[in-house]
């Protein structure tokens, strides 16, 4: 029997021999398919990184150009000379707004607009929806477009647009 044992071992002596190569080729197959899955997926989440980091910059820009129409708002109904800008005669339309509408921002990147809304020639026009008209139809109105134009982006290549609607009632 002792011989017998010496005699395999010495057979799996020489298949371990001719193995040892085979092993490190098998190896480096898998390290070079594992380095290439891992850079795959690396890839795909910087392109997600990117994809997200650009939603998030429209939602800024989309809540900065409505921040920006409550501010006009503000400025046209409490304006500085006690007067609100919406009363205006129909013919001084539209107002530009160019200064720095939001306070996050230091460059003009936003712009507004004020310009009479549904009404080419200008005309007095009766309010919408009135309630409180009487049959002499005391009130007319104003019917304004409020549209603020904001550029966002690394190169402010991108624009948003958020437009509001104001009507102001006026005595005749």
């Amino acid at each position: 029997m002792v011989i017998t044992r010496k005699s395999s071992n010495i057979a799996l002596l020489g298949s371990r021999d001719k193995q040892k190569g085979v092993v490190l080729i098998v190896a480096l197959v898998f390290l070079i398919a594992l380095t290439a899955v891992a850079a795959a997926l690396m890839q795909n989440t910087t392109s997600d990184m990117k994809m997200a980091g650009a939603s998030e910059e429209k939602v800024v820009a989309t809540q900065e150009a409505v921040s920006a129409i409550d501010e006009i708002i503000f400025r046209q109904v409490n304006g500085g000379t006690g007067n609100n800008g919406f009363e205006s005669a129909l013919v001084m339309f539209p107002l530009t707004v160019t200064d720095n509408l939001t306070k996050m921002n230091e460059s003009n990147d936003t712009t507004a607009e004020i310009d009479v809304a549904n009404n080419t020639y200008k005309l007095e026009s009766d309010c919408p929806h009135s309630r409180g008209a009487s049959s002499a139809q005391v009130f007319t109105c104003n019917v304004l477009r409020v549209k603020v134009n904001r550029e966002y982006g690394r190169l402010k290549n991108s624009e948003v647009e958020v437009n509001a609607g104001i009507v102001q009632q006026l005595l005749r």
